[in-house]
């Protein structure tokens, strides 16, 4: 994928997670933001080359869930 197509795209990725952590964990959005944006899973979602963003919100949301409980998250296999 393009990195203008990317960078069109990703806010669309972050939304829907956000709304689910918000939904989910019974958060602000503030809290959601600042959880996410400092998570390792971020980091790896904001990069189009780990195709993170290929996951879909449920699968991203566990991810997050798991780094959040542990402090680190497995890849599912494929």
């Amino acid at each position: 994928m393009s990195k203008e197509k990317f960078q069109v795209l990703m806010p669309l990725f972050v939304s829907a997670l956000i709304k689910k952590i918000i939904e989910q964990k019974n958060v602000s959005a503030n809290e959601a933001f600042s959880s996410l944006y400092n998570s390792k899973l971020y980091i790896l979602l904001d990069d189009e080359q780990t195709k993170v963003w290929h996951y879909s919100t449920e699968k991203l949301y566990h991810l997050f869930e798991e780094e959040m409980n542990t402090g680190n998250f497995d890849f599912p296999e494929c």
